[in-house]
C-alpha cells in the first residue's frame, strides 16, 4: 500500500514538473490572421515540437506593433510593411522575416450600387464608392487593413472620406464584415477573413486582382537589447518554424471551404 502511494506521489510530481517546464511565448498579431483559423493549425505543431504554449493577443496591427515596441510580447506577426520597417529602423524589432501573403478584396452587396465590379482598377473602385456615397464600413482601428484602405483612398487621389456613409467601426475584420453585411455596404477585407466569413454573410467579392491589393505578412522578434526580459530564444524558434519547411507546408496546405487562404513566401510553392 505504501509502495502504491509512493508511486502515485512520484507520478504527480513528474506531471507537476512537466507542467512547470512548459514555456510561454507571447505573440501579438492581427485579428485577420487569428480570424482565418490558420494559427489554430500552425501553433499546435510548434507547441508540441518545443513543449511550449503560444499566448496569442489578436488586435489591430498598430496595437500589435505597440505591444511589441513596449516589450509586452516576444514576437509580432503582422501585415503592414511600411509600419513594420519604421519600427525595425527605430530598433524595436529584429529578424524580420517574410512568411506568407494573400490579397485584399473589396466586398459589397450583389446589387453593387456603386458599380465597382466593372472598375478598371482599385483606384476607380474607390472613386465610384465615394461618388455614390455608398455605405462603406472601415476598420478605423490603425490595423494593417485600415492602413491599406487609407493608402487606397490616397492612390485614388481622394482624402479619407467623412460623412454618414463612411462608417469607422473601430473593430476587427470579422465585426466589420458583419456590420457591412447588415448595412449592405462595402468594405475592404483581407482574402482570408473574407473566405472565413463567406458562408455567414451575403456580401460578395466585387473587386479583386489589382497589384496594389497585395497583402504580405512578416514576423519579427522584439529586440532583446531593448527589452531584456523577453524570450528572444523562443521567439527565434518561432520565426524559424513559421518560415521553415514544416510551418510553410502547414500554411500552403491550409484550406477553408476548400480554398487556400495564404501562399507561403519563405519557400517555393
Amino acid at each position: 500500500m505504501k509502495m502504491r502511494k509512493w508511486i502515485g506521489l512520484l507520478v504527480l510530481a513528474i506531471m507537476s514538473s512537466s507542467a512547470m517546464a512548459v514555456e510561454h511565448l507571447k505573440l501579438s498579431t492581427t485579428t485577420s490572421t487569428d480570424n482565418s483559423g490558420l494559427l489554430a493549425e500552425l501553433h499546435p505543431a510548434f507547441e508540441q515540437k518545443f513543449n511550449v504554449k503560444v499566448d496569442v493577443i489578436a488586435v489591430g496591427t498598430g496595437k500589435a506593433l505597440k505591444l511589441g515596441s513596449n516589450g509586452d510580447v516576444d514576437v509580432v506577426f503582422v501585415h503592414a510593411p511600411q509600419a513594420e520597417l519604421q519600427f525595425v529602423q527605430q530598433g524595436h524589432f529584429i529578424d524580420r522575416t517574410a512568411v506568407m501573403h494573400n490579397d485584399f478584396v473589396l466586398v459589397g452587396p450583389a446589387t453593387d450600387p456603386a458599380r465597382i465590379a466593372t472598375a478598371e482598377n482599385a483606384a476607380g473602385a474607390m472613386i465610384r464608392i465615394a461618388n455614390a456615397k455608398a455605405d462603406f464600413v472601415s476598420r478605423g482601428d490603425d490595423s494593417g487593413t485600415h492602413k491599406k484602405e487609407i493608402a487606397l483612398w490616397e492612390n485614388a487621389n481622394l482624402a479619407t472620406p467623412s460623412g454618414s456613409w463612411y462608417i469607422a467601426a473601430g473593430q476587427g475584420m470579422g465585426a466589420v464584415l458583419k456590420i457591412a453585411d447588415e448595412k449592405q455596404g462595402y468594405a475592404l477585407s483581407d482574402r482570408g477573413t473574407q473566405i472565413a466569413y463567406a458562408d455567414k454573410m451575403s456580401l460578395k467579392v466585387l473587386f479583386e486582382g489589382d497589384e496594389v491589393l497585395f497583402n504580405p505578412y512578416h514576423v519579427m522578434a522584439v529586440n532583446p537589447a531593448r527589452h531584456g526580459h523577453t524570450n528572444y530564444e523562443l521567439a527565434k524558434k518561432y520565426i524559424d518554424f513559421v518560415s521553415g519547411p514544416e510551418g510553410q507546408a502547414i500554411i500552403k496546405n491550409f484550406r477553408l471551404h476548400g480554398q487556400p487562404l495564404f501562399h507561403p513566401d519563405a519557400i517555393s510553392e
